[in-house]
């Protein structure tokens, strides 16, 4: 019998926490190891609304599902009072092609998803002791970011900025009430990027936010934003900068990520210089190796990750009705 779980439902078994990290570490080791077929990301634009919709799948060897993710993000749902983002995700069985299940969570599952890979780049690239992270972008996945990272660093302040004062000063309070942290905004995203050892980019900008003049020693900068070749929120003289540059998948960020912009304007950029996570988790490559080093990583989402947190789903519900039973 096919089942369907609802956003309420999900959203009481998965969580931002150490359990969602480990699952979508081992699916980009998977990728490390050339156990994960990723085909290419297929999208539709509706520029007149600022819309997309993006579908996404992995298959990871050895597992008996994978997932298929279909997400939206409207950027002026604002103006209707509903929310940008929202989606639904199916697993199938990698036995006999079946649907087992249909999530619809509204998006919710790609919300932590990414949030978590923000954690893992965070985990790999940036100092071990910090104290203050800026975040660029006042929405949903801001907040996600920021929760995520608390699980594998300690920080006291937030920085932020966000285009919409009133936004910005919603998403202050809520942080502090959430995660307890001193929350401070800001006018300019040159001062946001200066004061933080962290910082995170959470806009669907398409013309660059951060310039390379604003990296300081010790930086880590992870870009979530960018996910479609038109988006941009580096400008990709912060590349040249970086000592170090991390991507999800290179083939995908080359296309869609920040790194289509640096490979496109940098006459001097090396595309096989940039490490994928995957091979700094599984250790076939480095990570941060001094407190010195500008790392910048470029996350544009994969289908790993929603095929990780699609399972994860999936054995957390299942085990929740045995025990009602």
């Amino acid at each position: 019998m096919l089942k369907v779980f609802l956003e309420d439902e999900i959203r009481n078994v998965i969580k931002v926490d150490a359990r969602a990290i480990e699952e979508i570490e081992k699916g980009f080791t998977a990728y490390s190891d050339g156990k994960v077929q990723v085909p290419p990301i297929l999208r539709l634009d509706f520029p007149n609304v600022q819309g997309e919709i993006d579908v996404k799948t992995a298959v990871i060897e050895d597992l008996d599902s994978f997932a298929l993710k279909v997400s939206s993000g409207f950027f002026d749902n604002h103006k209707l009072n509903l929310p940008s983002l929202s989606g639904l995700m199916m697993l199938f069985s990698s036995q006999t092609g079946m649907l087992k299940t249909i999530f619809l969570d509204n998006g919710y599952l790609t919300d932590v998803r990414t949030g978590i890979a923000g954690a893992i780049a965070a985990k790999y690239l940036a100092k071990q002791q910090i104290s203050s992270v800026g975040v660029i972008g006042t929405g949903v996945q801001a907040r996600y970011q920021v929760e995520a990272l608390s699980l594998v660093r300690d920080f006291d302040t937030v920085h932020v900025f966000g285009r919409n004062e009133r936004a910005a000063k919603k998403y202050a309070e809520d942080i502090s009430a959430t995660l307890g942290k001193q929350v401070i905004v800001h006018q300019d995203i040159e001062s946001v990027v200066k004061n933080s050892d962290i910082v995170i980019t959470t806009t669907p900008a398409t013309v660059p936010l951060i310039k390379s003049e604003w990296l300081h020693p010790g930086v880590h900068i992870t870009a979530v934003g960018s996910d479609a070749e038109h988006k941009q929120e580096l400008e990709p003289e912060v590349f040249s900068k970086a000592d170090l540059v991390a991507c999800d998948i290179r083939e995908q960020c080359v296309r869609l990520g920040e790194l289509h912009h640096a490979n496109e304007h940098l006459t001097d950029f090396d595309l096989q210089s940039v490490v994928e996570l995957g091979d700094i988790i599984s250790e076939k490559t480095e990570g941060r190796v001094s407190d010195e080093q500008i790392t910048v990583c470029d996350l544009t989402g994969t289908g790993i990750q929603d095929t990780a947190i699609a399972r994860l789903a999936f054995k957390l519900l299942e085990n929740s009705k045995e025990k009602v039973k």
